[in-house]
This record gives C-alpha cells, sequence and structure tokens, in this order.
C-alpha cells in the first residue's frame, strides 16, 4: 500500500485543520492506520490510531479531547481532525498503515507527510 496526506498548512492557534491520508495499491481495510508528528529537532510522536474497521481509536493524551481520527474504507482515506490547535503542535505530520499493530511500528508502511504551522 502507498500514502499520501494532505491537508496541512498554516493555521492561527485555536484553529483547526483537517488532515487526509490517501492510500492505493493494497487492500486498505486490512490495515490499522495512524497518525504521528515530527516537529524539527524532535522525535517522531504518536498522535492517533484507527483500527482496521473504525472501531477503535487511540490517542496521546496531549491531543484527546480536540483531535479525531477517523476512517472511511470505501474512500481508501484516513482523516485526522484537529481542533484548538497549539503553536507547540507545528510539525510534520505523517500517516501510517500496519497490518499487525493498532498503533503503527516503525516498520509500518509511512506517508511522505504534511506540513502543520501554527501560528500564536
Amino acid at each position: 500500500v502507498q500514502l499520501q496526506a494532505s491537508g496541512g498548512g498554516l493555521v492561527q492557534a485555536g484553529g483547526s485543520l483537517r488532515l487526509f491520508c490517501a492510500a492505493s495499491g493494497g487492500t486498505f481495510s486490512s490495515y490499522a492506520m495512524s497518525w504521528f508528528r515530527q516537529a524539527p529537532g524532535k522525535e517522531r510522536e504518536f498522535v492517533a490510531a484507527v483500527s482496521r474497521n473504525g472501531d477503535t481509536t487511540t490517542y496521546a493524551d496531549s491531543v484527546k479531547g480536540r483531535f479525531t481520527i477517523s476512517r472511511n474504507n470505501a474512500e481508501n482515506t484516513v482523516y485526522l481532525q484537529m481542533n484548538s490547535l497549539r503553536p507547540g503542535e507545528s510539525a510534520v505530520y505523517y500517516c501510517a498503515a500496519d497490518k499487525y499493530r493498532l498503533v503503527a511500528a516503525r516498520n509500518a508502511v509511512w506517508g511522505q507527510g504534511t506540513q502543520v504551522t501554527v501560528s500564536s
């Protein structure tokens, strides 16, 4: 499977963005999907994950109540709705697909990332 993330951009603190990750070349419903983010000089960190059929989700504590992950298997797409964004959340956001784990491991399939910049 190949992944293409999009939807990033510049937003003011407190604003919202919706990220998209489109999958192709595989059976999308066979993969749990995750979002991670990486800011300059920092480690890549987990944001959210959704199970193969969408009935289970998990979030980093820092985004609970503000971010929502969802998926549409008919459209081979996973979404990340981000509300109440904070300046410290500026990062490149990556989607990942993992056949065996809810939260993607390093050897999962990774997309190329989309830049999110939150201005104060």
